[in-house]
This record gives structure tokens, sequence and C-alpha cells, in this order.
């Protein structure tokens, strides 16, 4: 009787400029055994987020790159098929950064048990997992809204935004969404409780859609993107404003970062507070952020959206889409 197989995807090679298919090699090996201490996990959810585009590259980040040939890694949530760590017994749902894989052999330290009392278990890596955590220490504790400001999110609706204005909202503000499509603007109003959203892909003078927007000026801004959309928002802060830049997806693809307007006299103008996050910067604080996130979803109080892949084959076109804006919300992979 032969080994399971297990399929993982690899870094084949490092990109110039935006990834493609040829970024990735499937591979596959047979099922490993665990070992003292080690789980074997069977994946179901695999999430793909802007930031691995970073650990692609050579250099160093805050993310430790990886090297050529390496299997890549994600958050995953996953099922114990085989378990040697005293905590964990097969049949327990487990999440923990695992690899782009059906299977992943693991230390059991590395797990966290998965009990979301009733909302779907993808939801542990997109709304209540990072990328949720993210938006919650990055609202309340970076940008931290007074009730009443207008507060500006781009990328609204992706994983990390969609959440960050549902939460200014929550906390009394006027939110203005920046997304790229007709479609991505009905959902953060429609549904997410946006007050206006702006598409930038059809707009032509973005500074003057915002200034429409926010007749009041900017109070806060919660920066996915980077690029001319963040130029255009700093030009607008308030006096006392806060910007939380937490990423920079319209420049990861970028060889070299392109010159943009000198817009630092503003900040010295309005006297506004600039400050770049990680989620891990909090890590001694998840447990509070996922309780609340848990009950604000399992109560209505913030919708969310899933974009599911189906296959671990189609892992690198997940991931692609992402640059392309195909997602709304929290972009998956369903795996097995």
């Amino acid at each position: 009787m032969t080994d399971p197989v297990n399929r993982q995807w690899a870094l084949a090679k490092r990109p110039e400029g935006m990834p493609c298919e040829d970024t990735f090699e499937l591979r596959k090996q047979p099922v490993q055994e665990p070992g003292p201490d080690e789980v074997l996990v069977k994946t179901h959810y695999l999430s793909v987020d802007p930031y691995m585009r970073d650990r692609m590259r050579a250099g160093e980040s805050y993310a430790k790159p990886w090297d050529v040939g390496e299997v890549m890694e994600a958050r995953v949530v996953g099922e114990v098929q085989t378990s040697k760590h005293p905590e964990f017994e097969k049949g327990d749902v487990v999440s923990g950064m695992l690899h782009w894989a059906e299977f992943t052999v693991v230390k059991g330290a590395k797990l966290t048990q998965i009990d979301l009392e009733g909302i779907p278990v993808s939801t542990a890596v997109g709304v209540v997992g990072m990328p949720g955590r993210t938006a919650y220490f990055g609202m309340l504790d970076v940008v931290d809204p007074n009730p009443g400001e207008t507060v500006v999110v781009s990328g609204a609706a992706g994983a990390v935004g969609s959440v960050a204005g549902q939460i200014a909202k929550l906390n009394g503000c006027r939110v203005v969404g920046i997304a790229g499509s007709d479609e991505k603007i009905t959902c953060i109003t429609d549904e997410f409780g946006f007050d206006v959203g702006i598409n930038y892909k059809s707009t032509e003078d973005i500074e003057s859609a915002l200034a429409e927007a926010c007749p009041d000026g900017v109070d806060a801004y919660f920066d996915n993107v980077g690029g001319k959309i963040s130029d255009a928002v700093v030009r607008l802060l308030n006096e006392f404003s806060s910007v939380a830049v937490c990423g920079q997806i319209a420049l990861y693809n970028e060889e070299e970062t392109p010159t943009g307007p000198r817009h630092w006299w503003t900040l010295i103008e309005k006297r506004a507070r600039v400050e770049g996050f990680l989620q891990g910067d909090y890590s001694h604080r998840n447990q509070e952020a996922i309780e609340q996130l848990v009950e604000w979803v399992s109560t209505d109080a913030i919708q969310y959206r899933e974009t599911v892949i189906d296959g671990l084959e189609n892992a690198p076109s997940a991931f692609l889409g992402l640059f392309e804006g195909q997602n709304i919300g929290k972009q998956l992979v369903k795996v097995n």
C-alpha cells in the first residue's frame, strides 16, 4: 500500500514585479508522520494575504523571506489527523501558521484550538483571525477616533478594511471607504454600513471626490494601499489627525518605489500623527480581540464577506487575484 500523497506549493523563483504562475511550484510528497509533541493537520481553509508578496523578496523585512525552493506558509484552519502532543487529539479543529499544502506536520505548541461559538471556522483566518485583529488594533489603538469624526479607509472592501470601517462606525464615526469597483462600493455602503464609498478606478479626480465626501476634512485615515490614493487623503487631513499605515498593496510589486508628491509639509502644518503597525505587536491581547470580534459577528454588529476559491491547485491564482482586486472581504482557498 502506497503512502498518501501530500500536495504542497513552494516558491519556484523570486518574482520581478508582479508574480505569475511560474513563481510557484506544485510538489507531491508522501504525508509525513508526526514526531514527539508534533501534530499532523489536514488543511480545510488556507489564507492568502498581500503581505506574502514581501516574503518573496530576498531582502529583510518584518517577515522572514522565503528561500527559493522552500514550501510557503499561510494561516490555516484544519483538522488534526494524528497527534503526538498531549493537548490535541484526532478531530480537533485548529489554526496556525502552516504550509500551502494539504497536510502539515507541526509542533503542537504552534497550534490554537478553534471554538468560535457557532460561527463558521473559516472566520478563524478572516474576520476573527489575523485580518480582523489587524483592523481591531489598528482602528481602536492606532487611529483611536472620536465619535463624530470623519474616518477614511482605503482598501475598504478587503479583509482588513471592511472590518476597520465597521469598527469605526461602531465607535460613532462617519466613515468614507475607497474601493475599486461599483460592486465593492455597493457592498461597503449597503452591507457594511459605510456612509460614503468612492470607486477610485472610475473617478477621474480622486482628491476632488474625497473633498466632496469629506466636507469637514479627514480626522483619521486607515491606510491599506499607499500610492496616489494615500497622497490624496493626506492632503485633506485636519489638525491633530491620525494615520494608521497598515498596508501598501499599491506598491508591493514595484521594484523601485515611485516618487510621489512631497506631502510631508501637510503633516507639519496639521500636526498629524502617522504610525505604522503590525498585528503581531498586539499578540499579547489576541484573546481580547478574538472575543470581541466573535461577539460582534455573532450579533450581526459586524458583517463580513469571504471570497472562497476551491482547490489547493488554485492557491497561486487566488493569491494573484488579490492584486487584481478580485476579492470582496477575505480571500480564502478551500482545500479539503
